[in-house]
């Protein structure tokens, strides 16, 4: 298939778990901002009392991020901070960049002790190599929004944005929500992952599972001898109510948490 010929293998990020890591939880699309403030109060009950080693959040962890300077000025993105240095000085935390805020800058992760993951990242836990990512490198069917990750990835690009007002860069990032919610009236779905693309990666990582976000369609896919999993995206603030955690164990085990049924 073209994706397969035209492959390019990605950088990937290595995370080697030490042998005191039993649990890991994996988290991705919760979309925070201070209008979804349910939301907001699940993830922070979660990351203080989570009795996992390590979270990792797979992206969109934010529904918009336009540079590290805006947290001064808004109290609920120093909230959220707070909630992460608070859960970093207990547990491991990492975070890797998804398709709304994936302009989260170094200071800001160092200030809340969380460790920055590259997309793709494998996880080593025990004798498992898991490939984790995002997710929308891989919805290539989505074309539209390919050529922008292409132009919004680059450094150059990214200076170029930051160095703008932070009320223009505001602005931007209002008209891509309202594009977005204007996509949804409509009806119009997310693209899912290219399987072809999804079993390239994971050879090249040399992994048998795939577990990624950015579609908000959870669901277990077999791919051949290997298998995607898809995270869900949380809304405790819209119907349908949703909020879910993905567990990992060392000896192998996977099981999908509800918050909504612990709660």
């Amino acid at each position: 298939m073209t994706p397969v010929q035209a492959f390019d293998a990605p950088v990937l990020g290595e995370l080697q778990t030490p042998a005191a890591w039993h649990t890991v939880d994996l988290i991705s699309d919760l979309h925070l901002q201070a209008s979804d403030p349910a939301t907001f109060e699940a993830w922070q009950h979660f990351m203080v009392s989570t009795p996992a080693q390590s979270v990792l959040i797979l992206g969109d962890l934010f529904e918009v991020w336009v540079g590290d300077d805006a947290v001064p000025l808004d109290p609920f993105l120093q909230r959220c901070g707070e909630v992460l240095a608070m859960a970093s000085r207990r547990m491991h935390v990492g975070f890797m960049p998804g398709n709304r805020d994936f302009l989260v800058g170094p200071e800001f992760l160092s200030a809340c002790g969380v460790q920055a993951l590259t997309d793709p990242t494998v996880l080593s836990l025990g004798s498992q190599r898991i490939l984790l990512t995002h997710g929308d490198a891989l919805c290539l069917e989505d074309k539209a929004y390919q050529a922008f990750r292409l132009q919004a990835r680059n450094p150059q690009w990214q200076q170029a944005f930051l160095a703008k007002p932070l009320t223009e860069r505001m602005e931007f990032a209002r008209s891509l929500r309202q594009l977005s919610e204007s996509q949804k009236h409509q009806g119009m779905s997310f693209a899912d992952a290219d399987q072809a693309m999804s079993l390239a990666w994971l050879a090249h990582a040399q992994a048998d599972k795939l577990i990624h976000g950015h579609t908000h369609q959870p669901a277990d896919h077999p791919l051949g001898h290997a298998q995607r999993q898809v995270l869900s995206d949380w809304s405790l603030d819209h119907a349908p109510l949703r909020a879910q955690v993905m567990r990992l164990s060392r000896d192998g085990a996977c099981a999908r948490i509800n918050l909504l049924a612990t709660n």
